[in-house]
This record gives structure tokens, sequence and C-alpha cells, in this order.
């Protein structure tokens, strides 16, 4: 009964709050744009936008441990893909705008919320639309935006980093952006239940996260790479190392009290 009730109680909330994203997205954005300045409008829309984030946040109950601070802007943060929910982690904390697959641009509510957002939408294999997106991109760095990329172009259940598709570092090194990789990890229940991977459904996989008492996740915004006189390669290459290299640690750093009490018996 307690579960229930949870899980009404936030489907509620959130629901409303879906609904102020609509007269959001659909009404005020409009407003900024026509009675203000495009620096002014942009803070604001920015500013709004974090705010929707943390309230949904508060609603799913997400306990998000942060370390590290974002680079200075403009910056362009790669991070590895585990679940929709990384959008969120990320999002509450970084103003600016998500480059996505194609995909989330037809899903319920979300799609809707995303495009209003200024979601760049990438589809996979369409040359053409690839260099769109590189330029779209880099205007957005050199409007002194931020841009967020999961690089590996699909989510995993966690327990690995993917290779990174290097052409998306792109718009970064023609605007000589700081290229800051963030390492997303869930932890307890979540480790199992936050990877949104597959053929899962987002509106049931909603529904999940919506049921779970809590969703731990640590977020690490790592040291920014580097791009002078690299290659896409190169620092596609980088931060991916430094991503993977940090999860291995976050791993090592939770089996060691056991290692230690292993250690201890065998003595």
């Amino acid at each position: 009964m307690k579960a229930k009730f949870r899980l009404y109680s936030k489907a509620l909330r959130l629901a409303l709050l879906f609904l102020l994203g609509f007269l959001i997205a659909g009404g005020l954005f409009p407003a900024i744009e026509l009675l203000l300045p495009p620096v002014r409008a942009k803070h604001f829309r920015d500013s709004i936008k974090i705010r929707w984030l943390n309230v949904f946040s508060r609603i799913l109950k997400l306990e998000v441990e942060k370390k590290g601070n974002v680079a200075s802007r403009p910056a362009f943060i790669v991070s590895n893909h585990i679940s929709w929910l990384d959008i969120i982690v990320l999002g509450q904390f970084v103003p600016g705008c998500f480059a996505a697959k194609s995909d989330i641009a037809g899903w319920p509510v979300i799609g809707y919320l995303s495009r209003q957002a200024g979601t760049v939408f990438i589809r996979r294999g369409d040359k053409r639309q690839i260099v769109q997106t590189t330029e779209t991109m880099a205007w957005q760095l050199r409007q002194n935006g931020n841009i967020l990329v999961f690089p590996e172009g699909t989510t995993t259940a966690g327990d690995q980093v993917m290779d990174f598709h290097a052409s998306l570092f792109q718009p970064a090194l023609l605007t000589k952006a700081a290229i800051q990789p963030a390492a997303i990890r869930y932890l307890g229940a979540a480790k199992e239940t936050a990877p949104f991977i597959g053929d899962d459904e987002f509106v049931a996989h909603l529904l999940k996260m919506l049921a779970m008492e809590r969703i731990e996740v640590n977020v690490d915004f790592l040291p920014p790479i580097d791009s002078e006189g690299k290659t896409r390669n190169w620092v596609s290459s980088e931060a991916r190392g430094l991503i993977e290299t940090t999860l291995a640690s976050d791993d090592f750093a939770d089996k060691l009290p056991y290692l230690r009490q292993k250690i201890t018996q065998a003595k």
C-alpha cells in the first residue's frame, strides 16, 4: 500500500510538472524571446530549465552526489550514457542544450519539451544532417552556450564505456570550447533498475523509477581536456579513457572494504 501511494503521489506531481513544462515551453519561452535582449533571454531560459529539472529530480527522489566543478563557459560536456535519467542528473547542474538521438523527439511529452528546450537531435548515418548538427552545436558554443553530449550514441547497463563517436567532438574543436568529461554511476538498487536499454519503453521505465524509494547516483565532472593541436579522434579517446578510469576507480573503492575484510580473515 505504501509503495502504491508513493507511486501515485509522484505520478500526480510529475503530471503537474509536465503541464507546467508545456505552459513554459509554449507560452513563457516565446514571450521571453520577444521581450528580452538575446543574452538576457538565454540566461532566463537556462535558469528556468535548471529549476524545472531540479523539481523533476526531487519528485523522482534522485539523490545525486556531485564531484568536481563545471568548466567555465562555453563548455562541451561529454558523458557515459546509462539512462534518460542522465539528462536530469547533468541538466540540473549545467545550463545548456543536449545533443540526443532523434528517437527522443517522438517520445510522448518528453519529445515536445526537449524540442522546445533547444535539444539538438542526431540521426545516425545521415551525413547531410550530421554536417547541419555540427554547425548548430558550433553556433551554440559561439553564443557562450554549453552543449551536453553522450558520445557512445546509445545507453549501456553501466558496466562498460563504449567507443565514442569522434565526429561529435568536431564542434568543440572548431570553437576551441572546453571539452569536459563527466562520469555517471548509479548506486544501490538503481544500479540494476536505472539502465534504459534494449527494447525498454519510456513510460514503463518511468513508472518503475517513480516506484523506487530513492535513486542514488554519482556524477564526477572531470578536469577539462586541452584540445589545442589535437584531432577529434585524440580528444574522443582521451575523454573516454578518463571516464572509464574514473568509473573503474569508483568500483575499486566500493570493493575495498570487502577486500580488507578478506585480507583480515586470511591473516
